[in-house]
Parts: structure tokens; sequence; C-alpha cells
């Protein structure tokens, strides 16, 4: 027992100990500041003046005192609408509203007290010009309204970042990364840009390429509080890569219980058919897309406990146009032995001068080389230029010396039915029978992507104190999606994969 009590023991000093250190810590990741000088109407600093934060929405209060310079700062303030209170001995009590905190701000109000009694109140309730003087970091807030009301197809936030200044679309690619929301700052890759979500790495570096993401938690857009898009000269803080930032916020509870619930859908029946159904004469591909949710936060105990969650489900169907190249018709019916569809009208030349229709079938078995000024003992003919030469599947002698326009007489393209791997017939067996004449492209079918999604986010924020807040999220996706392929049953080439 005694080893047990040692070891309890000792992890129980590492707890404290990482406690005490996190303390410490002044990471402004997801959150803001505010910060500003107390003077009197001369334009004379007041120090030792109280100002008090209050957040609007959950009633948690922070006082501090300034300076002897009548500096005052709150740092770090998580994003949303705060009240202000200057009171000073002497003053009249001044109060500013609707202060709005913006991720990774750094606010600058200041005060300006008359002389009177502390009892009388000077109330402001429009909001102040924000001033970002505190860094030289350039980028842009995306917030809520924006987040909400700016057309979004397929809900993604992360599109919103190709409004900022510097942020373009990726070139685009099969994997389909520019389709997920990727872009490029700056010239530079979407995988060097850095994601952050409540202030927590949310880069996925593997790189997802299946999915083509560069993150791994994408919140649905009514559970996004705001985000913000920084290009240049940004904190060293953020200094895991050379482009840009995207830090987001999930929505926090708040005294008021607040919530949504959503559907989104598209249906084949409203939307025209893809062009390369049309062209493949194909009927119109099904689609199904169902995206639904909802969201809801409130208070656990007022203003100390507050919770917030959110669900988001996707159900997509959707037809996905494949054209490919089978057998055909002919080929089929005679046992892969009639190639004569092959036969075009160009010609080619080989070293013996002999001249054939563009896809001719050489037989592989006559390949010998041949000597330019020398005789070919199989045809008799003088070689024109030293190489190797083949001659074709054809009822003519190879001595004839052109072939071009003889396929009716010379039965050009036949192939023996000895020579065919029967394993290779079972195989070309399984491919299905063309919709088409044509030779090439002559299978055009649009078999049904599935994807079935569900995600979600839980958040409770606790205020212990006025100097202690903590906050816990858990988030959750799985998406598994199948990619069909043009073919079914085993020559079939989809895949599965989340």
């Amino acid at each position: 027992m005694k080893p047990f009590l040692t070891c309890l023991a000792t992890a129980s000093a590492a707890v404290l100990a990482l406690l005490f250190c996190a303390s410490l810590l002044q990471a402004q990741v997801d959150t803001g500041s505010i910060a500003g000088t107390v003077s009197d109407s001369s334009g004379a600093v007041v120090s030792g003046a109280q100002v008090t934060l209050t957040n609007e929405g959950t009633s948690v209060s922070l006082t501090t005192t300034t300076r002897a310079d009548g500096v005052y700062r709150f740092s770090p303030v998580r994003i949303g609408s705060y009240q202000l209170k200057a009171t000073a001995n002497g003053f009249e009590t001044e109060t500013q509203s609707g202060v709005k905190v913006d991720i990774q701000s750094n606010v600058l109000l200041n005060f300006s007290l008359k002389p009177g009694s502390e009892t009388q109140v000077i109330e402001v309730n429009s909001a102040p010009p924000v001033l970002q003087t505190q860094d030289a970091s350039v980028g842009q807030v995306v917030d809520q309204n924006s987040v909400n009301n700016l057309p979004l197809n397929g809900r993604n936030f992360t599109f919103l970042a190709q409004l900022s200044a510097g942020v373009n679309t990726p070139q685009a690619d099969t994997r389909g990364n520019a389709a997920s929301g990727a872009f490029t700052a700056n010239g530079l890759r979407p995988a060097q840009n850095n994601y952050l979500l409540d202030g927590i790495d949310n880069n996925s570096d593997t790189v997802d390429f299946l999915n083509g993401t560069n993150f791994v938690v994408l919140p649905p857009i009514d559970a996004i509080q705001e985000f913000k898009v920084e290009t240049s000269d940004f904190s060293a803080e953020y200094g895991r890569s050379g482009a840009a930032v995207l830090n987001a916020t999930i929505k926090s509870g708040t005294n008021q219980i607040h919530g949504a619930v959503w559907e989104f859908f598209r249906n084949d029946k409203l939307d025209a058919a893809d062009w390369f159904e049309d062209f493949g004469h194909v009927p119109k591909g099904e689609l199904r897309q169902n995206q639904f949710g909802a969201t809801f936060g409130g208070p656990i105990i007022k203003n100390k406990l507050f919770f917030f969650g959110d669900y988001e489900g996707l159900r997509r169907v959707q037809g996905s146009i494949q054209v490919a190249t089978v057998p055909t018709a002919a080929e089929r019916a005679s046992g892969y032995t009639n190639l004569s569809e092959l036969i075009t009208g160009g010609t080619i030349s080989d070293d013996l001068g002999r001249t054939f229709n563009v896809g001719t079938v050489l037989d592989p078995a006559t390949t010998r080389p041949v000597t330019a000024g020398s005789v070919d003992p199989v045809t008799g003919i003088t070689a024109v230029a030293s190489g190797f030469v083949r001659d074709p599947f054809s009822s003519c002698p190879a001595s004839t010396t052109n072939f071009v326009g003889q396929a009716s007489t010379c039965a050009l393209n036949q192939l023996p039915p000895g020579r065919l791997d029967a394993n290779a017939v079972a195989l070309l067996n399984l491919f299905p029978a063309p919709n088409n004449s044509d030779i090439s492209g002559n299978y055009v079918v649009s078999p049904p992507l599935y994807e079935h999604r569900n995600a979600f986010d839980t958040r409770m924020d606790a205020n212990f104190s006025p100097k202690d807040q903590a906050f816990f999220r858990f988030s959750y996706v799985d998406d598994p999606i199948f990619l069909p392929g043009p073919f079914s049953g085993v020559a079939d080439g989809g895949a599965f994969y989340q």
C-alpha cells in the first residue's frame, strides 16, 4: 500500500503544480483586451480610479484601479459585449455600455471624468469607436451576423476567410481541396495556414487529403460566435506557420436561454441536369441533400455556470456523373476477336515502308529487327530504316506492301480465338455493356455518392471568481462517405472512407 500512496502523493503534487503554473498563463489566443486612460476634464490623469468591467450577457464583473499614469487594463477578456464603469473620489461616475470585444482585438477606451459626486452617473449608451492601436497585425474579424447571413453553399464558415485582403482561393486539385474552404494567404499554400478553435490547435497535421481539408473540427455556422483571419504581423504565439491564422470561437451560454433550429435541403427536382448527363443521354442523377441541426445554450447557475451545445447532421445522396470506356457491342459479340472498329482514317508507316491505318493491331509474336538497306527475310521487303517491325493481324500475306484500305478484303484486326487468354476474357465480361455507340467514352452513368455525417460540440463556461474562469469543450464528428465508381459488382472502383 505504501508505494501506491507515494505515487498518489506524487501525482497530486504534479497536478497542483500544473494548476499553479496554469494560473500564470496570459495567452490571448481566443480573447481580447480593453485598456485606456482615466483623466479629468482638464486632461490630467486620475490615479487610483476604480474601473469595473461587466459582461452584459453573463453579468460577470472584474474590477481594477488605474496606475499612477492613469492607465487601466483588462486582459484577457472573453469576446462579447461589455459595460465599463469608472469611479473616483470627487468625480461623477461614468459608464459606457455596448463595448464590443472581438477575438484578438485590443480595445482602447478612455474616460474623462467631471467633478461631482460619485452618486451622479453619466451613461453613454452608444458604442465607442474601436481603435486598434496596440499591435500592427493585419486581419479581419467576421462577426456572427456575417457568418449567419452571408450565403454559404454547404454552410462552411471557412469560405468566408476569402473575403479578407491578401486571401484567395487555392489552385483547384483532384483532392477537392478548393471545395472544402481551403484558402491561400499571400501566395502560400493552404496547408501552411494555422487553424485555431477556441484558442486550441485545430490543424490536420497529416493533411486530410481524402476529405480535402486542412482542419479537423468544423462547427456549424450557427455555433460560431465569430472568427478572425490574420494574414501578417501577428503575434509570435501563433507562430506555427508563415501563412494566415484563422482563429474561430464557439458560442458560450449566457444568463438568457438562446437557441436555433435549422434545415437546409437540395433536391434534383429543383436542379438542372449536369452537362455530361445531357451529353451522355442518361437520366438526371439523384440528389437528396438534407443539412439539419440545432443549438441551445443558457445558464446552469446564474452568473456562475453556463452551457452551450450544437448538433448538425448531413444526409447526402448525390449522383456522380462518370464517363468510362468499355468493350463495344461488336467486340463483346465476337468474343473480343473482332477489333475492326478500332481502325480509323489516319495512317502510320513502319521501317519496311509499309503503311497501316491508325488502329491496326500488330501481332507481338512477329516482332523482329530490321536493318536499313537489308532485305527482311519474312516479307522480302528492303528496310528503309533500322529498328523493329511487326506484322498486322490480317488474312493478307505479310509481304503485302500496303494495308491501307484493305480491311474489307484482308479482314484486318481479326484476332485468332486461340491467342486470347481465358482469364482475360472473363475479366472483360465483368464490364457492363456500352450505352452509346462511341469507341471511347461509351459508358456514361451517374451512380449515387452517399454521405452520412453526424457532428456535435458541447461547451461549459465556469466563473469561479472574478479572477478565476475556465471552460470545457468537447467536439465530435463522424463523416463516412462512399465514393462510387462507374461500374457495379466486382468491377466497381469505388471507395468508402471517413
